[in-house]
């Protein structure tokens, strides 16, 4: 056998030995993720699913990322208020604009679903799709977490990279399905996840085509189109990829709907939902907390066989090395 090809056989070998989820702790649920794997790429296994089927969706506010205290979008929100603050005098008296200026979460908290749509279209409306990209990917380049002091991108979950570059590697596309803006996130995702930005699903606000100047730009109106969360994650998926996935992964009761369209079939299926139980490398919160609360899911996931994947429990780190090794104190 020729050296190059004796190589070639021993890369092989070493690529399939390889564990492809070294962040995960032996356990039920990385058994659980491998074993489903294993059974829908096996060709010759009754569980096998073509490759064109293999569809994986995921939340991704504390899911793929951090999202406490509060999620990274908002905090975008509230930058983004500051600087155009100036602009607009009225805000030191006007609610909520005067809440958020003042950081009185309190106020912001009673404003309610209608006063965080104010602060959402004083912010993410009356620009061009071109424009808001930029604005996006400049803050998310430069904004730190309070508590890491590090970019919101490096707060990245690690066995999760390592899920999706798994997957992946076994024929799966692998799609982001957020309540937060599809446009937020598309500048950036590709970069931090390796999910394209066709690849994104999101909440979306009203869009018109327009010709300015004899250019032709998209401009970005101060309405909401479509909302995905809760009911509308599934209802986003079939409009957006036309075809039921074979793996949902959640981490709150936003993601039930979700977890319930992508298992309620027919069929090999795997929903697993993260659950925050690690409060010194990150964070632990479930039934009583205001951001990525979970309380019914857990009550469902096991009648649903959904897996409840334990961060304490079953990462052995989560973020990259380099980030647990000095963090602040809490």
């Amino acid at each position: 056998m020729r050296l190059h090809t004796l190589i070639a056989s021993m890369l092989v070998v070493a690529s399939a030995s390889a564990d492809p989820l070294p962040s995960w702790n032996e356990g039920p649920a990385k058994q659980a993720i491998t074993a489903f794997v294993s059974d829908v790429t096996d060709a010759s296994g009754p569980e096998f699913v073509p490759p064109a089927r293999r569809i994986a969706v995921f939340d991704n506010d504390g899911t793929l990322w951090v999202e406490q205290p509060m999620y990274t979008q908002f905090a975008f929100v509230l930058d983004r208020l500051r600087t155009l603050a100036p602009a607009h005098p009225e805000w030191k008296t006007e609610q909520p604009f005067k809440a958020a200026l003042e950081g009185d979460m309190k106020t912001l908290g009673e404003a309610g679903m209608d006063g965080l749509m104010q602060l959402l279209m004083a912010t993410h409306a009356g620009m061009t799709t071109d424009e808001f990209e930029m604005i996006a990917a400049d803050w998310i380049g430069a904004a730190r977490h309070p508590r890491f002091d590090r970019p919101y991108t490096e707060l990245v979950y690690e066995p999760m990279l390592e899920l999706l570059t798994y997957l992946r590697a076994s024929g799966f596309k692998t799609f982001i399905v957020s309540g937060g803006g599809a446009d937020f996130m598309r500048p950036w995702a590709e970069g931090v996840y390796g999910i394209p930005p066709e690849q994104v699903i999101g909440s979306e606000i009203a869009r018109r085509f327009e010709l300015r100047e004899g250019v032709p730009v998209i401009v970005r109106e101060p309405e909401v189109a479509f909302v995905d969360d809760k009911a509308g994650k599934p209802v986003g998926i079939q409009r957006h990829i036309g075809r039921r996935p074979i793996l949902a992964f959640g981490n709150s009761d936003g993601d039930i709907q979700m977890l319930q369209w992508t298992t309620g079939a027919p069929g090999p299926r795997l929903g697993l939902i993260l659950h925050h139980t690690d409060a010194e490398r990150e964070y632990a919160y479930d039934r009583d907390s205001h951001v990525g609360k979970l309380d019914t899911a857990l009550e469902l996931a096991p009648g649903n066989g959904w897996v409840l994947v334990s961060m304490k429990d079953a990462w052995s780190k989560v973020f990259a090395p380099a980030h647990e090794s000095s963090l602040p104190e809490k």
